[in-house]
């Protein structure tokens, strides 16, 4: 449905001329959009034409993903303003603030996910309303503040009754503990059944029933500095589940949020660590070189801080950037730099909680990944050949999205028969869990099968496929 302006909408037309987007174009891009997040939308040419000349409004999402469309073209954000769309329902800037005031920042988080609960765990609200609004131009703040102070210089909070509803909660080291025993029980699931289980989702709820309240508390500079970092780990894993599932938008706020509440925390590796996040989600969206940027904001600040096992888990994210960005010297220099960094890591070593994931066995699933996007099969088979000596149960998403790299890495080396032996177990493997990447990655081997789409074993695989690639995000 729509509803009428006065006049032409002349900011939308032109718009879209210096976008050089047709009309038709825009339905379309609009109708993609919106099928990514699960909405029929059949917008055609005409009503393109009926916006810019008569003026009208499209209701719902539609407004949002004309400015996230146009946007993609420009290669920034567009505001509703600037298309003359103001007047539409607005979609907040929720979590993309990275405030300098540390209050202001208790603010931020707790708002978001406040707005959680009643958008993506319902399937709907302002998660969809911000449909494709990703921008990888929106991290260029919070990196830029981060860098120059990586730290607050004081926590503690006092707030006086009048701030909430009675008197303000008086928080200790042990509500602290309770939040991180709630990470370590996410990161498990998360990595055994993928970020759509039911399990993750209940980690939004976590935030919303148990972390806010604190950070909205009182608290001294010691314990504050405790429940800013476990609230920095747990809203780091709420944007890396989003983005397991594909909700970009999502975990883009989460991250940034994640990344102020380390600086709360005063944890440079924490903040490297969600600059990392940040650096992958960037060159999973095809941003290689802001991937590039982050991972070595992360590494820069670190230098001399982190563990040894740390600064080679970001050095591997910049190789991964670089890979997606072309660059195959400054690649392997990167994967060189991580191993080396990984040889001199020792058990005894003071690595933080959240590393735990990281092994030589991730480093050679990262390293197989980063030769597939310069296409060097060879490679890709070596380290994935590593990568797959040690199936576990615990890392089960990390295991299919290893044996779909194993069978693009057959496919391109000639072997169909290995590659759709591969493809069978990855199949299996990402039906056991939810995760919209693994998802994705079985449907980018799918397309490189296509041109031997009668072989009957790539027939049987295509069969397998069906159910996973059919079932609702």
């Amino acid at each position: 449905m729509s509803r009428e302006q006065r006049g032409p909408n002349e900011k939308l037309g032109a718009v879209l001329a210096l976008a050089g987007i047709s009309n038709a174009g825009l339905a379309r891009r609009v109708n993609d959009l919106g099928a990514q997040r699960g909405l029929t939308l059949r917008y055609d040419k005409t009503s393109v034409a009926r916006w810019v000349s008569k003026g009208m409004v499209p209701q719902g999402a539609a407004p949002h993903l004309i400015a996230a469309a146009i946007g993609q073209k420009l290669g920034r954000p567009v505001p509703l303003h600037e298309i003359g769309l103001a007047d539409a329902d607005p979609a907040p800037e929720v979590g993309l603030a990275f405030p300098r005031d540390v209050g202001q920042a208790v603010r931020s988080a707790t708002e978001l996910y406040r707005l959680d609960l009643a958008g993506r765990r319902t399937g709907g609200g302002i998660w969809q309303s911000l449909a494709g609004s990703f921008a990888v131009s929106a991290y260029a703040t919070p990196a830029s503040r981060w860098l120059i102070t990586p730290a607050d210089s004081s926590v503690a909070r006092d707030p006086s009754p009048g701030e909430g509803a009675g008197a303000p909660l008086k928080v200790g080291h042990s509500d602290v503990q309770k939040l991180r025993e709630a990470a370590e029980d996410a990161r498990r699931w998360d990595s055994k059944y993928g970020g759509g289980d039911w399990r993750s989702s209940m980690v939004p709820e976590c935030l919303r029933v148990e972390a806010a309240p604190l950070l909205l508390g009182s608290y001294s500079d010691e314990v504050g500095r405790a429940l800013f970092g476990a609230s920095a780990e747990l809203t780091r894993l709420a944007g890396w589940m989003a983005f397991d599932t594909g909700q970009q938008e999502a975990a883009q706020r989460y991250y940034i949020q994640a990344l102020r509440l380390a600086r709360a925390a005063a944890d440079v590796p924490l903040g490297g660590y969600v600059l990392a996040s940040m650096s992958l989600q960037a060159t999973y969206r095809g941003f290689g070189d802001e991937g590039v940027d982050l991972a070595q904001a992360a590494l820069e600040r670190n230098r001399g801080l982190a563990t040894a096992r740390t600064m080679s888990f970001f050095r591997l994210v910049e190789a991964r950037a670089h890979a997606r960005a072309g660059d195959a010297q400054a690649a392997g220099a990167a994967l060189k730099a991580a191993e080396g960094w990984l040889e001199r890591a020792r058990d005894g070593d003071n690595d933080p909680s959240w590393l735990g994931f990281y092994s030589y066995d991730r480093f050679a699933a990262d390293a197989a990944e980063c030769y597939r996007d310069l296409k060097a099969p060879r490679q890709v088979r070596r380290f994935t050949e590593q990568a797959l000596s040690r199936p576990t149960e615990e890392f089960v998403r990390s295991h299919g999205l290893r044996l779909v790299v194993s069978a693009v890495a057959e496919l391109e080396s000639g072997n169909l028969d290995a590659a759709c032996e591969q493809g069978v177990r990855a199949v299996e493997v990402a039906g056991r869990i939810s995760s919209a990447r693994t998802t994705e990655y079985v449907r980018d081997l799918l397309h490189r099968l296509e041109p031997y789409g009668d072989e009957p074993r790539v027939v049987e695989l295509r069969e397998r496929a069906r159910p996973l690639l059919m079932a609702p995000a």
